[in-house]
């Protein structure tokens, strides 16, 4: 990134060849889940990881994927992981519960795990918002995801 030509600085690597990653997807909201899906899926493979190295696992809704990230984090199959779901604005209070406990539990086993988590749930007000944000956000993650295993291996 040339911050500065004296200090050694670690440039991003995109290369996905040989990576394993596992996606956990939320079940709610499923046509965003799938768009999300769609988009991480063709990213990752498209930075050279095989199709066949890619495990999909699904779940009820938001809550549920802390506790399927931890159980694939521990198995010590992946080399990142993807959360990946929708959890769109209600009427009630239920949204910033869901929402903020489901990224709590993704941080925390992210940070406890040292598997590196890349979150790609949408927490919009409108399915409208989902809808327009799903193809960006899948992408991102993926690129995360990979991004994320090459630094923590370089370090």
């Amino acid at each position: 990134m040339g911050y500065s030509s004296n200090i050694r600085e670690y440039d991003p690597n995109l290369d996905g060849r040989g990576l394993k990653i596992g996606i956990a997807l939320a079940r709610f909201n499923q046509d965003i889940g799938e768009g999300l899906l769609a988009s991480a899926s063709a990213t990752l493979t498209r930075h050279g990881v095989a199709k066949e190295d890619i495990l999909i696992v699904s779940v009820p809704g938001a809550l549920e994927l802390p506790l399927v990230l931890q159980k694939m984090a521990r198995s010590g199959k992946f080399d990142a992981l993807i959360a990946l779901g929708a959890v769109i604005r209600g009427d009630t209070y239920h949204f910033e519960i869901v929402s903020n406990e489901m990224a709590a539990g993704i941080t925390r086993v992210n940070l406890d795990e040292g598997v590196p988590i890349a979150n790609g749930v949408l927490t919009t007000d409108t399915d409208h918002q989902a809808t327009h944000r799903m193809s960006e956000k899948g992408r991102d993650v993926a690129l995360c995801a990979i991004e994320m295993v090459r630094l923590l291996k370089a370090l």
